[in-house]
Formats: C-alpha cells, sequence, structure tokens
C-alpha cells in the first residue's frame, strides 16, 4: 500500500511539473505574440500618415446696402507629412488674431512651409507678410520666394507633400487655385479649401450668391464647382464654415 501511494505522489509530481512546464511556454509564446502585434500596429501607423486640416476661422460675407458689404475670408491651416501650409491669410488687419491662434495648434508663423491664396483679392492675401520663413508664396497661380517667380500650367496639379496639391480651379478669377487633400482626418474623400469657388454652402442653391460675388467666367467656374463637388467629400469654401458635399449638393449643381 506504501509503495502505491509514493508511485502515485510520483506520477502527480511528474504531472504537475510538465504542466508548469507547459504553463510557461505558453506564455512565454502569448508575450511574443503580443509583442509582434505590437510592432506590426506602430509599423502601420507610421507608415499611414494622416493629413490634418484646421479651419482657423470661418469665413463671411455680408451685404450692407448697394455700395457697401462686409466679408473676410476662410483661413484654414493643413498639416501634412513634412509641411505646414496656411490658405488665405485673411486682410492685413488681422495679423494678431492668426499669430495668437496658431500657437493652439503648436504651431508659430515660422513654422508655416508653404502660404497658398486661393485668389489674389485684399481679403485672401492680406497676412501673408506674417510668414517669410515659407518656402513658397503661391497667389493663384504665381509661384513665388523673395525676388523668385514661377507659374502653374494651366490645367496641371502642384504638389506640396504627399496627398496634397494644388488645382487650377479658374471662374471667381481666371487664376483661382483650390488645394486639394487627400487621406485627411475630415473625410474619406479628398478635402477642397477651394476659396471663392464656393462662396458658401448656400450658394449651392442660390446661384446669384456665388455670381452676385463676381466671377470672371460664369460658364468656367460652374465647371470647376461641379468639377470639384464631383471629387470632395468636404469643401472648405471662400466666405462661410466648411460642409460635407451631399447627394442633394450634387444634384442640384448639375442643374445649374
Amino acid at each position: 500500500m506504501k509503495v502505491e501511494v509514493s508511485f502515485c505522489k510520483q506520477l502527480l509530481t511528474q504531472d504537475l511539473f510538465h504542466w508548469k512546464k507547459e504553463k510557461k511556454n505558453l506564455h512565454r509564446k502569448k508575450k511574443c505574440f503580443k509583442s509582434k502585434r505590437s510592432r506590426a500596429k506602430k509599423m502601420s501607423q507610421g507608415n499611414e500618415h494622416q493629413n490634418k486640416v484646421i479651419v482657423l476661422f470661418d469665413g463671411y460675407s455680408e451685404v450692407i446696402n448697394d455700395s457697401k458689404m462686409l466679408a473676410n475670408c476662410t483661413c484654414t491651416l493643413v498639416k501634412g507629412k513634412n509641411t505646414c501650409t496656411i490658405v488665405d491669410t485673411r486682410t492685413a488687419w488681422d495679423g494678431k488674431q492668426i499669430v495668437d491662434e496658431l500657437p493652439k495648434h503648436g504651431l508659430s508663423t515660422d513654422d508655416i512651409t508653404h502660404v497658398v491664396c486661393t485668389h489674389g483679392h485684399s481679403d485672401h492675401v492680406g497676412c501673408n507678410y506674417l510668414f517669410l520663413n515659407a518656402k513658397e508664396h503661391i497667389v493663384g497661380r504665381g509661384i513665388s520666394n523673395k525676388n523668385e517667380y514661377r507659374s502653374i500650367e494651366d490645367e496641371t496639379n502642384y504638389p506640396i507633400d504627399d496627398g496634397i496639391y494644388i488645382t487650377p480651379t479658374p471662374g471667381h478669377t481666371l487664376d483661382s487655385i483650390s488645394l486639394i487633400v487627400e487621406n485627411s482626418d475630415l473625410s474619406s474623400k479628398p478635402v477642397a479649401i477651394c476659396g471663392d469657388l464656393y462662396e458658401k454652402r448656400e450658394d449651392c442653391f442660390h446661384e446669384l450668391i456665388w455670381v452676385g460675388a463676381g466671377s470672371d467666367s460664369i460658364d468656367i467656374q460652374k465647371k470647376n464647382r461641379l468639377r470639384i463637388a464631383e471629387m470632395a467629400g468636404v469643401i472648405v469654401p471662400g466666405h462661410g464654415p466648411k460642409f460635407e458635399v451631399t447627394a442633394e449638393i450634387l444634384a442640384k449643381l448639375k442643374e445649374q
């Protein structure tokens, strides 16, 4: 009887030893798997940069009477993989507001690499002087750095960064441009920062709003409005808050 008990204890001890060993091996494998999965996730995140579109100030426009109106443009910040772009710098009297706003997004005026103005009207270029460290100032299709000048060719896209580029969108003025931002935090489709190609969301339903704001070519502007709406998920207009491009908006634009 004593021999049988001793033998059973020995078997139990061996089983317990093997069980602990297997448990230890299983724990090691799980730890290794988690580590590999974590590294793979970090690598994936590192390869998928998301461009950030931040509207610093919403634009507006309001007719006071036949000879007077109030207006200022929408001002937008785009953080790319290698660049920081400010789009439409408002009037010359808005410098302090822009300087005070940028630190809220971890930036100063010296961190801006590109200044993009959708066209050359005074309410869109007023604070360009703040960004003298920028590599390029782009006003309409004109590109400058200090006293060097060149231009964006007709119907040619101009790259700024990964998934960020300028496309000509004449109409409001014949040299008007839009900044297109792909892979953004706002939409799965591109974001179009398009200045006065669109005044505001309401002009998708009331054509007289954008025509009344001035157009160097109504026909060309109509074509470009539809082209941008068909490609974009979100539009940042020249004088109003950003808006999503809906099926209703597309249908209205096709009617105009």
